[in-house]
């Protein structure tokens, strides 16, 4: 069992950046996938970009490619999503995701443990 806690989250102007943190609390962290997914209102859940177990496999969906990066550190269980460049599109809760496959997933239904996300609200 995984609880993952997300932070980092707030109100942003458009261009500025963010810095979203998940932390992993039980389990083996290094084992897990994690992914970053994110729920704008109205609109479905979308995936956002995922990181292999060891970190060193990434995949983004094409409209952050460039603006996101995803990084995870095993020893502090944490999974980081640095986000700049941002618009006003990029408005959503964001939360991250775990899943007991090593290699990376971009589909929501593989992913087994979800934290209860954080509001990034971007202006215009």
């Amino acid at each position: 069992q995984v609880r993952l806690v997300e932070s980092g989250g707030g109100l942003v102007q458009a261009g500025g950046s963010l810095r979203l943190s998940c932390i992993g609390h039980g389990g083996t962290f290094s084992g897990y996938a994690l992914g970053w997914f994110r729920q704008a209102p109205g609109k479905e859940r979308e995936f956002v970009g995922a990181v292999s177990g060891s970190g060193v496999n990434t995949r983004y969906r094409d409209s952050v490619k460039g603006r996101f990066t995803i990084s995870r550190d095993n020893v502090k269980n944490t999974v980081y999503l640095q986000m700049n460049s941002l618009k006003p599109d990029d408005t959503a809760v964001y939360l991250c995701a775990a899943t007991g496959r090593f290699t990376i997933a971009i589909t929501q239904q593989v992913y087994d443990y979800w934290g209860q996300g954080t509001q990034v609200t971007v202006s215009s």
